[in-house]
């Protein structure tokens, strides 16, 4: 993390009312954290939106385990993809419906075209992707240098 700044923010009186709402809601002690969290947000959005970042992220799906095949869908595209499923996780909600959760991590374009081949299934009834990169992803380029003297594996 580099050096903290202060800066100073103009905004409109309306504005400003409901962002403090919208931070006591969201439980935050101040500002700063809300618009820092604001502000990185947007980064990652940003970063997430380049076909070749590399990203990490989950695809959650709902889906009835009483249409025809799609239990055998859902796996055969997940061994396809193998390279970009870290993990998945699966649980029984109810007697028709069931929840998978796909830990995904490979370049953003790879895994949203798997994320949509995913929910195109007939039998998903609700889904989403959530990608994300890690905060040093954000960094500036001289902050990035790897800063603990452990040897690693990749």
């Amino acid at each position: 993390m580099g050096i903290l700044r202060r800066i100073g923010v103009a905004l409109d009186s309306d504005l400003l009312k409901q962002f403090d709402q919208w931070m006591g809601k969201n439980g935050y002690a101040n500002r700063s954290e809300a618009f820092r969290d604001l502000i990185r947000d947007r980064l990652v959005g940003e970063r997430t939106s380049s076909p070749n970042a590399v990203v990490v992220g989950t695809v959650t799906l709902i889906y009835d385990h009483h249409e025809h095949g799609v239990g055998e869908k859902l796996t055969d595209l997940q061994h396809e993809h193998h390279e970009l499923v870290v993990s998945t996780s699966h649980a029984h909600l109810d007697h028709d419906s069931c929840l998978e959760v796909l830990i995904v991590h490979g370049k953003s374009a790879a895994v949203e075209e798997l994320a949509s081949k995913l929910l195109a299934l007939k039998g998903v009834q609700h889904g989403r992707l959530v990608m994300t990169v890690p905060a040093q992803a954000l960094a500036a380029p001289a902050e990035k240098a790897h800063k603990h003297p452990h040897p690693h594996k990749h």
